[in-house]
């Protein structure tokens, strides 16, 4: 069996997902093929990538598309973008309607698999702590990981996490659209060629 389809019958985590504030299902959002040009490591689906089957189909991915500077046919080629979360599933929102963070037993069971499967990628974008911890085997905290992130280009770029909610971050943090998208933009190019 392949292993998209594999990941895609998982249901490892169905009792901590029915214990959540959601009382969700497992539905893995399986998004990569072998030999991509590109690999996007993120974080975990959110609730409208849950419901729609297809990753960053929300405003997430909207500024994640524009800082990439690729458009939508090209982000959702599996031959040439992978995809590939710390999570494949929802994880659900806590009591407070918080995200819970990525289970690290799908981490655990999925991640080297996959990683092999891909294969060696031209280019690869960490978004989040979260894949900046597994990606980097560190945990410097999500602003001097992309402060660094001239130590990794061109292959690997770190990146907040895209969310509504890191808009305070990036007006703090004006050297992120000035010096690093320039050059994530150009790598992607690259990539693409």
């Amino acid at each position: 069996m392949p292993l998209q389809d594999e990941i895609t019958r998982c249901r490892l985590c169905a009792d901590r997902f029915a214990a959540t504030a959601t009382q969700h299902q497992p539905r893995p959002v399986v998004w990569f093929d072998n030999a991509p040009r590109i690999l996007i490591a993120g974080q975990a689906p959110g609730l409208r990538v849950h419901e729609s089957g297809r990753p960053f189909t929300d405003r997430s991915g909207d500024r994640l598309r524009d800082w990439l500077g690729m458009d939508a046919t090209t982000f959702y080629d599996r031959t040439q973008v992978a995809i590939v979360p710390m999570a494949f599933c929802f994880p659900g929102y806590d009591a407070k309607g918080s995200d819970l963070p990525p289970p690290p037993l799908c981490q655990a069971t999925w991640h080297d698999r996959v990683m092999a499967a891909i294969g060696d990628v031209p280019l690869t974008v960490l978004v989040g702590a979260y894949a900046h911890r597994w990606h980097l085997d560190q945990s410097a905290g999500v602003t001097a990981t992309v402060q660094g992130w001239r130590d990794l280009a061109p292959r690997v770029f770190p990146l907040p996490h895209p969310s509504w909610r890191n808009t305070g971050w990036l007006k703090k943090n004006p050297w992120f659209e000035a010096d690093v998208l320039p050059q994530l933009r150009l790598a992607v190019k690259d990539a693409l060629k």
